[in-house]
């Protein structure tokens, strides 16, 4: 029979994440997905990148990983592979965090309100590369990074979550990224919590 009772909560949301890298960010919603009242659990996380060191932390931890390299693939067909783990894992959202691959428009359609991307400056502000460079030659008091949906336009999608970051003087792109970085670690869960919550409910 099925659990009944006051400790069974509304079914947690499943998501898969694509990473390229390190898995940072990664890490910060994995750990979060372990935390009491969490809305989302971790079914996945896939990288084009089959020595990404976030792969490894996520053996680890004990979650499914996929890994594919690009190379010698078409967008389409590497996309499609991507896809694929995502659907057999049962995935119902993707978090985008470090993937550094532009997803066919096919994909992106297919996933429509349902894939998030964290975006290292205060979109609409700085939307590609240089993010950080760019805030401080413009003389901008503040950085920060977004939660946003992912759309066929580039960092283009709604904006569902903001975090501010200081400019100190004399700041170094270096060292304004190490900042952002940690509070992105903070954003992200809270914004992917927020979203699926919303969306479930």
């Amino acid at each position: 029979m099925p659990e009944t009772g006051p400790e069974t909560g509304p079914e947690k949301a499943k998501v898969a994440i694509f990473i390229s890298g390190s898995g940072t960010n990664m890490a910060a919603l994995l750990d979060a997905s372990r935390l009491d009242g969490c809305p989302y659990e971790i079914v996945l996380i896939a990288s084009n990148n089959p020595q990404a060191a976030g792969l490894a932390l996520a053996r680890a931890e004990g979650i499914t990983t996929f890994a594919l390299s690009h190379k010698g693939m078409t967008r389409a067909e590497h996309d499609a592979a991507m896809e694929g783990a995502a659907h057999a894992a049962g995935a119902q959202y993707i978090a985008l965090a470090g993937y550094m691959r532009i997803l066919s428009d096919g994909f992106v359609t297919r996933w429509q309100g349902r894939m998030l991307n964290i975006h290292p400056s205060l979109l609409p502000r700085y939307k590609g590369l240089d993010t950080h460079a760019r805030a401080i030659a413009a003389g901008d008091s503040h950085g920060g990074a977004t939660v946003h949906l992912v759309t066929p336009e580039l960092d283009s999608g709604l904006i569902l979550d903001q975090v501010e970051v200081a400019v100190l003087p004399d700041d170094t792109p270096e060292a304004l990224a190490e900042r952002v970085k940690l509070a992105e670690h903070q954003l992200y869960p809270r914004a992917l919590a927020a979203y699926v919550s919303r969306a479930g409910g």
